[in-house]
């Protein structure tokens, strides 16, 4: 029985593998064809530059193609860390970021706009018993919030370009 069963199995196993061979998702950012011909950044820079970092690197990766649409880009990024959860004493336990992300892109050739959407993430944190380490988690929940607006992002940008 057992004989038969391990055959059967690897088969199935080996049909399921061949089928996902082909998978391709919907939203590709490989699709995206653009490139960031003029840029600017106001609010925090330090954050507004880590989202146009992400996109000139995915802008880069079609500089060469002559049907690339070349885009002026406007990023204004803003963060709110407010404090959600206090113990009896007033001693903060909990925090929530707040960050929004207002992206304006126009055709550079025409200066149509193509985008003009504003992004809000937030996440919340708990206060950890040494500072560095609530700081580390503070950075840390900053990052998940930039990457999931700049996801976001994308999937505007590939209904738009």
């Amino acid at each position: 029985m057992k004989k038969i069963v391990y055959p059967i199995f690897a088969f199935i196993l080996l049909v399921i593998i061949y089928g996902c061979s082909g998978y391709e998702p919907i939203f590709s950012s490989k699709n995206l064809q653009f490139k960031i011909a003029d840029f600017s950044i106001e609010g925090n820079k330090i954050l507004g530059n880590k989202i146009y970092s992400k996109l000139h690197v995915l802008s880069q990766s079609t500089k060469d193609d002559k049907n690339v649409r070349k885009i002026d880009l406007l990023i204004l990024v803003s963060k709110d860390k407010n404090a959600t959860v206090k113990d009896s004493a007033g001693k903060i336990l909990e925090y929530k970021i707040i960050l929004s992300t207002e992206v304006y892109i126009k055709d550079f050739k025409t200066g149509d706009e193509i985008l003009n959407e504003t992004f809000v993430s937030s996440a919340t944190y708990k206060v950890q018993d040494q500072q560095s380490e609530t700081v580390n988690l503070e950075n840390k929940s900053t990052d998940n919030l930039i990457n999931n607006i700049y996801q976001k992002l994308l999937i505007k940008l590939s209904q738009y370009i």
